[in-house]
């Protein structure tokens, strides 16, 4: 089994680095210092497990941990921690692989040999319970076999693709394996629904225009002039939203 060692502290990377090389059953394949850095390793080389860190600046564990879900092969997850009792009953009751630090060796070869992969809704389930932040930071698109990272604060809006939905942001698009109904759940307080098939960021609204055909459609700050006979939709308001819309504009 391949492993893959995420820690923001290089001792405790050592450590667990020496666990498994003793173990002689699995073997290391990377070491990474944070989230950025595990996704970009894990999207290179396909660990089996990652031996995941949750306090870590920048994406912490959990957040790093929904993203790793967006590999075509998802790895398993053991997270290594020092949280409290809490916490602990969370993982317990959830069946999530942990280890705590200082990481004692039985408890780690336990846990490589019941690893598993963690849903979505699984990791949220477990925030929740541990009282761990589990809205993330950034929307995970995977772009020619990498995983690509997309700052929420750049995200304009994301709008229904088939069966994907795409990410209309800063730098361009990617389309996205996560249902509109998950952001919309996950993202309520920065975007708001404007018909069924879109959500729209809210500070990224300039305002609300009503064009010829007496429809109301949304216009983004930096958005080029649109004329009323375009065909595009995408930022239209439909009547049954378009209350809703008016009042979380003016910030209710």
């Amino acid at each position: 089994m391949k492993v893959l060692i995420v820690d923001d502290e290089k001792p405790a990377r050592d450590r667990l680095r020496q666990l498994v090389d003793d173990f002689g059953t699995h073997s290391v394949i990377g070491e990474a210092g944070n989230g950025e850095e595990a996704l970009a390793i894990a999207a290179r080389l396909g660990p089996d497990i990652v031996l995941l860190d949750i306090r870590m600046p920048g994406l912490d564990g959990i957040e790093t941990a929904h993203h790793l879900n967006a590999m075509q092969n998802p790895p398993a997850v053991i997270f290594t921690t020092a949280y409290d009792e809490y916490a602990i009953d969370a993982f317990d009751a959830r069946a999530i692989g942990y280890v705590l630090k200082p990481v004692r060796r039985e408890r780690l070869e336990r846990a490589l040999q019941h690893a598993a992969q963690l849903t979505r809704n699984t990791l949220n389930d477990l925030a929740t319970e541990a009282g761990i932040e589990s809205r993330r930071n950034h929307v995970c698109a995977l772009v020619h076999g990498e995983l690509h990272l997309i700052p929420i604060k750049n995200v304009r809006f994301f709008s229904a693709d088939q069966k994907y939905v795409c990410v209309h942001h800063a730098d361009g698009q990617d389309l996205i394996d996560d249902s509109l109904k998950s952001l919309e759940e996950e993202f309520s307080q920065q975007f708001v629904r404007i018909h069924r098939g879109a959500l729209v960021a809210i500070d990224s609204v300039l305002k609300l225009e009503k064009m010829a055909d007496g429809k109301t459609r949304v216009v983004l700050r930096g958005s080029p002039q649109q004329d009323d006979n375009d065909p595009r939709d995408d930022l239209v308001v439909s009547r049954r939203h378009l209350a809703t819309v008016r009042r979380r504009l003016k910030g209710g």
